[in-house]
């Protein structure tokens, strides 16, 4: 397992020798910075804790300085910290810099971001309810209906669809491919559309549902 924090730029479309098309989303993974490590033994699991960006240290609280300052981000404080779940830990060094150069072409990989916020929507919009008729005397086109039990017990049924807050959600996009890397100005053009806006943070992560295929689980 490996993964890099990084911004979408947007999407654009390739072409490979015969002419085919693929729609494909240009990331800007890294360059991330090794915030931390964490180990097995010290803390119960393996991961590593990465930094990306950079931003004005009197903008930061004290405690997030001093998090950084054996990685040697405490003039310069990274935007955004993550933490990428391994199998094992890892070798790298804290304060070694990681570039979109560890994925491979062809290589699948997990996008995690946030999803457009879309406000306060309705049933229809929300969860595709169809509404009621416009006809014979209905005046509930885009309404849910009934939602409730009869008299008893007449308690709402949990995780009933209502109308409600739209989007805004941590959202995975998984088995994207990667059709190919710049490492030069560290851009990932991944298959497909990854959640979030353009200029949305985003983390890049190793397929978690093929390395297990892999493992036989």
């Amino acid at each position: 397992m490996k993964g890099l924090i990084g911004k979408k730029l947007g999407m654009t479309q390739l072409y490979d020798e015969k002419g085919v098309v693929t729609p494909v989303t240009v990331i800007q993974a890294g360059p991330c910075t090794v915030i931390d490590q964490i180990t097995a033994e010290r803390n119960g699991y393996s991961a590593i804790q990465l930094g990306f960006g950079e931003k004005k240290a009197k903008n930061v609280s004290a405690a997030v300085k001093g998090h950084c300052e054996k990685s040697g981000k405490k003039e310069n404080p990274p935007v955004v910290i993550r933490e990428i779940r391994l199998e094992k830990d890892s070798d790298a060094i804290v304060g070694s810099v990681l570039k979109a150069g560890i994925f491979a072409e062809n290589e699948f990989v997990d996008v995690v971001g946030t999803s457009k916020g879309k406000g306060f929507q309705g049933v229809v919009k929300r969860h595709h309810f169809a509404g009621g008729r416009a006809s014979h005397g209905g005046g509930w086109e885009r309404k849910p209906g009934s939602s409730g039990c009869r008299e008893l017990p007449g308690n709402l049924i949990k995780n009933k669809r209502f109308p409600g807050h739209m989007g805004n959600e941590r959202t995975t996009t998984m088995n994207l491919k990667v059709v190919k890397i710049d490492k030069d100005q560290d851009l990932l053009f991944v298959r497909g559309a990854v959640p979030g806006p353009n200029g949305g943070v985003v983390v890049v992560r190793s397929a978690k549902k093929k390395q297990l295929a892999k493992q036989g689980k």
